[in-house]
């Protein structure tokens, strides 16, 4: 297991899947790196993969962790030494490099006979590229003399429940693959190969394609796209729902090329809004459809976290949990109010969540949202978790009515190009509301202040700027779905 020749440039798994995604992407990550784009929510999943793997070593407390210290030169050295020297195992972050390719083993454990190399990935089942990743680990593993009998992506078990504090025995699932990926073992070389041919000679010509957002986001598009005719203003790939891609296959790319006989209703508004330039308005029809909602009306709106590895007893993997609402209560006589509820201290918000909802939003009152079917869930959730609450909560989510099917068969201006987000609908409607001004400005941008403000070293003032910029934002969200009603309503 000792390195082999060296190379000008090394490889490692993370760029063998940049190769097979592209091989323009790995050329440009080790020569231009200062072309990419930034990843706004890099560090959200770099710290979401770092705890998810920090729980895979925690439930083996007689592992031993190889440091990348002072170089990975000595990790490899390391590794050689632990296995040479009967380690039991676990080992993680188990290194080892052959033809100048160097990978880092999450897990290695030791098992009859042999070795099992285990994977670890947040998702919560296999993909494509996790095969791609494990098959690269197996041939280094192998061609370094490792009796490797199996080897697993080991996923985020989703059926997982916390049923005591800090116990995440069972979160995982291993899934064995060393068999099934003996083709793609054996032809790794040749990957390998390719790949360091491509490095080593000019920046490729690669067109642009759908490997440039599968599997992943591309950091370069913006340097490859940059002499990319910008193509026409509508392009017929803003009919939803992949309405536009038979008409892209026939070679038509503008939407206004189109006829409305040749669209479905629905397509058909989009293409005459947008060529004429005015607004699909069917006020009649979204009066209508609202008539019958009772009175008060409590316009509603959660903010939630999904965590991979479950935070409080009672919850599982990518559970949507609600630290916060926004709820705007309109009277008949038009009155409004504003009230609303946010956890931002790390303690568990759900009991406190749902009493809140309890106590503000009256008995009888007609729920809405934008996009119901997410606000109807949390209510259920939170109805499953505390059965004293049930019946209060349930009622909630039976009175609750969607406004997002409602613009979305009564309004369209052009300038949504395609979307009825409420982020796309509202700037048309009323163009005052703006989301630009707001420090946090969407659902992301609320998860990552969460995160923030809960995490125990967050300053007691950043934490309190914080909560306020997430009032703000929810408040606004509740706020904007009244005016877009009243936009739609409105002759």
């Amino acid at each position: 297991m000792k390195p082999t020749q060296s190379f000008r440039y090394g490889l490692s798994k993370s760029r063998i899947t940049s190769f097979e995604q592209c091989p323009k992407k790995l050329w440009l990550s080790v020569h231009r790196r200062d072309l990419a784009e930034h990843d706004a929510g890099a560090e959200a999943r770099f710290a979401s993969g770092n705890a998810v793997g920090d729980i895979a070593c925690a439930l083996h407390p007689s592992g031993v962790m190889v440091e990348a210290e002072p170089d990975l030169g000595a990790a490899v050295a390391e590794t050689a030494r632990l296995i040479a020297e009967g380690h039991p195992g676990p080992i993680f972050e188990a290194t080892f490099e052959h033809d100048g390719v160097l990978v880092r083993v999450d897990v290695l454990e030791r098992r009859k006979k042999g070795w099992h190399a285990a994977e670890v990935k947040s998702s919560t089942g296999v993909k494509d590229y996790h095969r791609g990743d494990l098959a690269t680990q197996a041939w280094v593993l192998q061609a370094c003399g490792l009796p490797l009998k199996s080897a697993s992506v080991r996923h985020i078990d989703r059926d997982f429940e916390l049923t005591r504090e800090g116990d995440y025995a069972g979160l995982f699932a291993d899934a064995e693959l060393l068999r099934p990926l003996k083709s793609i073992i054996e032809g790794r070389a040749d990957v390998v190969a390719a790949a360091r041919e491509v490095l080593a000679g000019e920046e490729p010509v690669v067109e642009i394609g759908e490997h440039c957002s599968s599997p992943f986001e591309c950091e370069f598009s913006a340097w490859c796209r940059r002499d990319q005719p910008t193509g026409p203003d509508w392009p017929v790939t803003l009919l939803p729902y992949g309405g536009g891609k038979k008409w892209a296959e026939q070679g038509i790319e503008d939407l206004l090329d189109l006829d409305e006989d040749d669209l479905n209703p629905r397509n058909a508004r989009i293409l005459t809004a947008t060529r004429d330039d005015v607004p699909f308005h069917d006020a009649k029809g979204a009066r209508k459809a609202m008539k019958n909602w009772g009175w008060p009306r409590a316009w509603l709106d959660f903010e939630t976290i999904a965590a991979a590895v479950p935070r409080w007893i009672g919850t599982r993997p990518y559970q949507q949990i609600p630290f916060q609402f926004s709820l705007h209560l309109e009277a008949k006589d038009g009155t409004i109010t504003h009230h609303e509820f946010l956890s931002c201290d790390s303690t568990d918000p759900r009991r406190a969540c749902a009493e809140a909802l309890v106590e503000m939003i009256p008995p009888g009152a007609c729920v809405i949202a934008y996009n119901a079917s997410f606000e109807k869930r949390v209510l259920r959730d939170l109805a499953g978790w505390f059965p004293d609450l049930a019946e209060p909560l349930l009622a909630l989510e039976a009175a609750t009515v969607d406004l997002l099917p409602i613009a979305r068969e009564h309004w369209y201006h052009r300038d949504q190009r395609g979307s009825w987000s409420i982020k796309a609908v509202l700037p048309t409607i009323a163009p005052e509301l703006d989301y630009a001004s707001l420090e946090v400005s969407d659902g992301g941008n609320a998860q990552e202040a969460w995160l923030e403000a809960a995490a125990p070293e967050c300053d007691p003032l950043r934490r309190e700027a914080l909560a306020e910029a997430l009032k703000a934002y929810c408040e606004r969200d509740t706020w904007a779905m009244v005016a877009v009603a009243r936009g739609l309503m409105r002759p």
